[in-house]
Order: C-alpha cells, then sequence, then structure tokens
C-alpha cells in the first residue's frame, strides 16, 4: 500500500450492523458484528485507519465485534522490535530449520485448497467452519488485492502450511494460518512457527507491528497467542501492553 494515498476519514464511511447471532468463541453468547459497507471499497489508507480501530478481513470485508454489553473480543498485535522469543518458541524455530518459505497472491490453489479442506476436517469438525467447501475457501482466504499475500511452508518440496496475511502500511495482519496434520508433523507445531515466520518477515519489511486479530481471555483456543510477548492490546482507540 502506498503512504502517499489520501486517508478518507472514517466518519465519511458507511457501515452495518448484523443480527445478532451465535457467538463462534463463547458458548451460549450472542454476537453482533460491524461490517463496512460492501460497497466501500477497502482503498489504501481505509484498511489501515480501520485496522488501527480493531477491524479485520475476511475475504473482501472488513468487520469488528460490536457486541451490546461484551467486549471479550479484544484486538492484539506485536511490536517486533520488541519481541523476544521464549524457550519454547526458540526451540520451535530450530526444529523447523529445514522448512522453506515462499510468499505468493492470495489466489486460489487447488492444493492449497486441499490442505485447508484436510485441516477443517481434522481439527475443526466442531466448529463453524464444517463442513469445508471451494466457496466457503474462496470467500474466506482469496483476494485479488496486492496487500493480500499467502506464506507457504514446504518439506522436502512438500507443502504442509499456509498463512494469509495482509501487507499493510502499519504492519503486516494475520488472518488465518492452517497446515499438514499428523503425528509427525503436529510435533513441529506448525502454527507457532506461522507466527515466528511473519514476525521475521515484519521485521525484513521494517513495519513496526504484527497484528493477531482478537484475542479473549475466556476462550482457550486463543491462549497461545499471550506467547507472543510483548502483546499490546487495543484499549478504546489506543493500544497498551497486556499485562498478566
Amino acid at each position: 500500500m502506498s503512504s502517499n494515498t489520501p486517508r478518507r476519514p472514517v466518519r465519511d464511511l458507511r457501515f452495518f450492523l448484523t443480527v445478532p447471532h451465535a457467538c463462534s468463541y463463547l458458548p451460549g453468547r450472542e454476537a453482533t458484528t460491524l461490517f463496512l459497507d460492501p460497497q466501500e471499497s477497502p482503498l489504501p489508507g481505509v484498511y489501515d485507519s480501520l485496522a488501527l480501530l480493531g477491524f479485520r478481513r475476511s475475504g473482501r470485508h472488513l468487520y469488528r465485534p460490536h457486541c451490546e454489553g461484551c467486549n471479550a473480543c479484544r484486538s492484539v498485535r506485536i511490536p517486533v522490535e520488541q519481541f523476544a522469543a521464549n524457550r519454547t518458541q526458540r526451540k520451535i524455530w530450530r526444529r523447523n530449520a529445514d522448512i522453506s518459505i515462499r510468499v505468493v497472491p492470495a489466489h486460489f490453489s487447488a492444493q492449497h485448497y486441499a490442505l485447508y479442506a484436510d485441516y477443517i476436517r481434522l481439527r475443526h469438525a466442531d466448529g463453524d467452519m464444517y463442513p469445508p467447501s471451494r466457496e466457503q475457501y474462496r470467500t474466506f482466504l482469496t483476494l485479488d488485492e496486492p496487500y493480500a499475500q499467502l506464506l507457504e511452508m514446504y518439506l522436502n518440496d512438500e507443502l504442509v502450511g499456509v498463512a494469509a496475511f495482509d501487507h499493510l502500511e502499519l504492519g503486516l495482519s494475520a488472518i488465518y494460518t492452517f497446515f499438514a496434520v499428523s503425528d509427525d508433523l503436529d510435533k513441529r507445531s506448525l502454527g507457532t512457527f506461522a507466527i515466528l515466520q511473519l514476525i521475521e518477515l515484519t521485521k525484513e519489511k521494517t513495519l513496526p507491528h504484527l497484528y493477531l486479530g482478537y484475542w479473549i481471555e475466556e476462550c482457550r483456543k486463543m491462549r497461545y497467542k499471550q506467547a507472543f510477548t510483548p502483546l499490546e492490546v487495543l484499549d478504546g482507540r489506543h493500544w497498551r501492553p497486556l499485562i498478566g
């Protein structure tokens, strides 16, 4: 994204609220989502401005939780120059030294989809993305925009993982990671390795932050994000260190 592109004020954008629906993260709760009007193009600058306010991307949509009486979803990011890998993360990095990395546009690939479908079936058969389909994958993780990219992970020329991310002016934004599931590969902790790779890529691009999406203290599946320290959390309109 070009930093010379004029930013359109957020107050001039149009947004819509969804009707309440079942929360994907906290059982027994309802959620409401605030979406940027699909007719509004997420031009350079607009996406960055909304990312600073906690918005995420799914396919062509920019969204943020907007639930009445609940603020459990907290946007988090890593200030990459301050990040220090812990002992476990250093072991994971060394364990995956034989994996090669390639960054490609976020276009549809049958190879990517096959890996994604297996991952959803084996890891998330109890989630709202099951059963997987090509259309679901296309609308979620493919986008013909220069900022939308995929980090591929190869082991002995075999694709074993993909991390979807966006290259913004203010940092990289991690969208979703999926990977091969087997007893041998599970020992590699490919999800953690993907984040470590994105941290290194953010540094290489001399960008300040890697955005990790939402963190919910009560959600067990999101606790892994707390291991990437220091972690900053969006508090209103300000980012502050997450403590505890």
